[in-house]
């Protein structure tokens, strides 16, 4: 009896002094390793950061010279050599038999055929029997305003153009990834709509999706998102969860446990770990290690979680949250300081290292109008189309501009946008 590990895959292809690592999300890179060190060290040191960002443990799958090897790592680094499955049997028959057991997939070998089996006759071969049943078909948009009613009445009308975008947007937000997903919202900035675009994204997120998505305020110095959502049943905040990350890591441990420590929206349906704004930085900083941890009960309990930042771009949590994205977002106001703080952030990471430099290279811009002026928010956003994956404007809404965030209080146009905006982050996920 031979064991299958489900867990997710990252795979190293070596070629001679080259290897090309694939993440989990599928983005292929080069590794370099460091003077005097062994390739192969650097490879494992790159899963770990993989296993560590993504909070749980991979299957590593290395290819290439020096034969095929496979090999569990886990985030704090463990690693546990995985034997290489038996080549597959010539006969169909022959085809391992897969069940499941405590989360593990065991493969057992199909009984034999004995000899009275193969001195029988073989069976003519039957025609293939094709299914009664079909797929699912897509969902169809759902038609507003005289065409909602027309169709009330039984009348079929096409839907709208725009119907048709908020279906094809709604379809790539409502996406269930394997493994839990990570976007960061960053600018070096204060006031430049982190928050905003924190809560904006997770309400789209968790109402198309179904939940499971936590907004997790990442700031030393004053966050703010505790106060623009809002709060659950428990006066909590990251410092409270902190010593109980390890209880929440158990096997015994509950779905529920938690909603202690996070406050539920309950319109958007989204949570959020919050930050204690009352405190001085120096009283909630979290180190790289507390981070990962934190990290690790994140990903056990939600599908997507979304990094609201602090201004602070070398504390370490903040490169820490870098490292452990999937996706960033930087968010500026239709102003010139705001935009150039964006630039300049962009700038820093492509020099930083190498996956920060791709994670740069695909960012999504969010230009938001603080004011009604879409002239100057074109201009902005022109000034970043040839440098991002994608820019988006969001129109001025005073619903935008203070108190509680939720999404039903927006204009129809600016929920568009949002779901546009939306749409174009998950694409990179």
């Amino acid at each position: 009896m031979s064991t299958i590990i489900s867990h997710p895959r990252a795979y190293a292809t070596v070629t001679g002094t080259h290897v090309t690592f694939v993440t989990l999300d599928g983005l292929a890179e080069p590794i370099h390793a460091f003077a005097d060190e062994d390739v192969r060290h650097a490879i494992v040191r790159r899963a770990t950061d993989e296993a560590r960002r993504s909070g749980a443990t991979l299957e590593l799958v290395t290819s290439g010279d020096r034969g095929d090897h496979r090999l569990l790592v886990t985030p704090d680094g463990a690693l546990t050599h995985i034997e290489s499955p038996t080549p597959a049997p010539d006969s169909p028959g022959d085809q391992p038999l897969r069940t499941e057991s405590y989360g593990e997939e065991v493969s057992e070998q199909a009984p034999q055929p004995t000899a009275t089996d193969t001195a029988e006759a073989p069976a003519a071969e039957s025609p293939a029997r094709p299914s009664f049943l079909s797929p699912a078909p897509e969902p169809l948009p759902r038609p507003t305003g005289w065409r909602g009613f027309a169709r009330h009445l039984g009348i079929s009308v096409k839907p709208s153009a725009g119907e048709r975008r908020r279906a094809e947007w709604t379809a790539v937000v409502s996406r269930q990834w394997a493994g839990c997903r990570t976007i960061a919202i960053a600018n070096g900035k204060g006031g430049v709509g982190k928050t905003m675009t924190t809560a904006m994204l997770s309400a789209v997120y968790a109402r198309e999706g179904g939940g499971n998505v936590l907004a997790w305020d990442n700031n030393d110095t004053r966050g703010t998102l505790g106060w623009r959502t809002e709060q659950g049943m428990y006066d909590t905040t990251l410092r409270d969860l902190l010593p109980e990350a390890s209880r929440l890591l158990e096997l015994g441990a509950g779905v529920s446990d938690i909603t202690r420590f996070v406050h539920h929206q309950a319109t958007d349906r989204y949570d959020v770990l919050r930050s204690n704004p009352e405190l001085l930085a120096n009283d909630q900083r979290i180190a790289s290690a507390e981070f990962d941890l934190l990290t690790q009960v994140a990903a056990r309990f939600y599908r997507l979680v979304i990094f609201d930042s602090g201004n602070d771009e070398s504390a370490e949590r903040w490169l820490r949250m870098v490292d452990n994205s999937y996706q960033l977002v930087i968010p500026t106001l239709a102003t010139p300081e705001s935009a150039e703080s964006a630039a300049l952030l962009l700038d820093a990471l492509r020099e930083r290292d190498e996956r920060s430099s791709i994670l740069a290279a695909r960012a999504v811009v969010i230009v938001t109008q603080s004011e009604p002026a879409p002239a100057v928010a074109r201009q902005i956003a022109d000034g970043f189309r040839d440098h991002v994956r994608a820019v988006h404007i969001i129109p001025f809404d005073p619903a935008l501009k203070a108190g509680a965030l939720r999404f039903d209080d927006l204009r129809p146009r600016t929920r568009d946008a949002w779901f546009a905006a939306a749409a174009a982050t998950a694409e990179g996920l």
